[in-house]
């Protein structure tokens, strides 16, 4: 049977884009109205970063760090030359909003892409496409991490797409048609490079695409002779985003391995942040723990209490049926990539999962559970066509559509009813950060409007973006030479710490930081400690800055 053309864009996906462009608008502007954008810390984080590359006193790509890849960011810059979509949170929203548009788009190829093979004129066939993506479009969760400067909504769609590309390629290879094969193996290598500057997740996909790629070509003597020149080209295209963030490192940082075990990784901040003494977080070098702590996450990113369940129920079934009874699917079995991902990363990557069900019984992470929504959406999309397949009479296909979007419907109904968990955790994790950050930023409009500070911004940042104070106006951890190791006497940061009141106007020190560790012995006039629940005061320094 002839297969049918998926690979434009038609008026099918289209549609789908203007539908979920509609749902990430609507979002937006109930998310914006709250002042909800920038709840997360790591979303100020985040469009602080991309901000200094274009407003610090050393602008530039060295201000993008080392620990965080930087495609998000750059995808920012262009919106944050205006303050106020800097200030409020848009400017990391409209990257965030785009990527879910083609998210849901990439669900929606990814499906046809397999269900249009048979049966065209059959509007149950039809369906299982449409269905896929509005359970992924419609997630409460994914609807607010789209609206934040987070990376998850960017990678989702670079994964997305991978797949897509990789079902396309192995489609054409199986068919022998080459062209296409090659058209679809270069595309899916771009949308892994993409991933792999995105999020760390993309190097661990990069590999497994890698070898399912190897695999298809290694089973057809004829297609390795076809498709060496593009395989070259794939294997390229996939490997490049780590290739160059290492050679990154190795340049500016001198250490290929310092967004891995420098002073802002994650294993520095995990020793940092240990609050219950010695013990370590759950799923320490134990991956069965780890394992159900990434399950767990996934499933609350999913549904809430006993719903879980019947999703998990989904998607598993799905899984059987791929395996036992239509294995032509096998591309789909990569959505689950993330769930070893994060096994692994909980276990021996010092990055702790903490769930509320469980111990510790807080929020931390439980956002990294969103990466499985696809995993979820396919399979159960997979479950339902297989039931719609063998169903005979078409009040029995009715029914079961009408059980899917039941359940559907429930499930996200209960998820909007005790409110998505990612925002849970976003809120319950800023309460005390804000309110610091709010009264600090309230203080700092009281300085005179040309006054230069030292503060480091690794924290609270937030009270700056708050106050609208442009980032050139503050010495900061930024703005040193970050290839200068051990130290750098001559860099701008370590001048104003060693004379500040040479460089700055006010000195801002939150105790513990390193601005703090360095000031407290300084004959520095204190002219207001602020103090607010939950969070190490901040003093503020006059220098009695010469020649001012």
């Amino acid at each position: 049977m002839k297969l049918r053309r998926t690979d434009g864009w038609d008026r099918e996906l289209t549609l789908v884009s203007q539908i979920a462009a509609a749902a990430a608008l609507f979002s937006f502007l109930f998310y914006f109205r709250r002042g909800d954008l920038l709840l997360y810390g790591d979303a100020v984080a985040h469009i602080n970063i991309a901000r200094r590359v274009i407003d610090s006193r050393t602008p530039g790509l060295l201000q993008l760090g080392t620990v965080w890849l930087p495609l998000p960011h750059l995808l920012m810059i262009p919106f944050l030359f205006s303050d106020a979509a800097w200030q409020t949170g848009i400017a990391g929203s409209i990257p965030s909003m785009g990527a879910y548009v083609f998210a849901t788009a990439g669900i929606f190829r990814l499906l046809r892409g397999w269900f249009s093979e048979r049966d065209q004129a059959s509007i149950w066939t039809k369906i299982t496409p449409w269905l896929g993506a509005a359970l992924y479009a419609a997630n409460p969760n994914l609807l607010y991490l789209e609206t934040t400067a987070m990376t998850e909504a960017l990678y989702s769609a670079l994964f997305l797409w991978s797949m897509v590309h990789l079902s396309d390629f192995c489609r054409a290879a199986e068919g022998s048609n080459h062209r296409q094969a090659e058209s679809s193996l270069g595309k899916c290598g771009g949308c892994l490079a993409g991933a792999c500057l995105t999020r760390y997740d993309g190097w661990f996909l990069a590999a497994a695409v890698g070898l399912a790629v190897g695999w298809v070509v290694v089973r057809s003597p004829a297609n390795r002779m076809a498709l060496g020149r593009s395989l070259a080209r794939f294997a390229v295209l996939a490997a490049a985003g780590p290739v160059l963030w290492l050679a990154y490192n190795t340049l500016v940082y001198r250490d290929p391995l310092e967004f891995a075990r420098g002073p802002y990784s994650a294993r520095a901040i995990e020793q940092k942040a240990r609050v219950f003494g010695s013990s370590p977080h759950p799923g320490w070098h134990d991956p069965k723990v780890s394992f159900s702590y990434a399950l767990k996450a996934a499933e609350d990113n999913m549904a809430e209490g006993r719903w879980q369940k019947v999703w998990l129920g989904l998607m598993v079934a799905g899984i059987s049926v791929i395996v036992f009874l239509r294995r032509r699917l096998w591309p789909l079995l990569g959505l689950a990539i993330p769930l070893p991902f994060y096994t692994l990363s909980v276990a021996y990557g010092n990055v702790p999962i903490y769930l509320p069900q469980w111990w510790p019984f807080s929020y931390y992470n439980v956002r990294f559970g969103a990466e499985l929504i696809p995993a979820f959406a396919v399979l159960a999309a997979v479950t339902l066509d297989c039931g719609l397949h063998r169903a005979r009479q078409n009040w029995e296909k009715g029914a079961i559509v009408t059980l899917f979007l039941a359940l559907a419907a429930v499930s996200y109904a209960g998820v909007w009813k005790a409110q998505p968990i990612c925002y849970r955790e976003a809120w319950i994790n800023s309460t005390t950060r804000i309110a610091f950050e709010k009264q600090l930023a309230a203080t700092l409009l009281k300085l005179p409007p040309d006054s230069d500070l030292l503060m480091y911004l690794g924290q609270h940042v937030g009270a700056l973006q708050d106050a609208r104070i442009p980032l050139r106006r503050v010495i900061n951890e930024g703005n040193h030479r970050p290839w200068k190791k051990p130290g750098d006497p001559k860099g701008l940061w370590e001048r104003a710490l060693a004379d500040p009141s040479r460089y700055v106007d006010y000195v801002i020190a939150i105790d513990e930081d390193a601005v703090a560790e360095k000031v407290q012995h300084r004959d520095l006039a204190s002219l207001v400690v602020i103090h607010t629940s939950g969070q190490s005061p901040a003093t503020i320094y006059w220098t009695h800055r010469r020649g001012h």
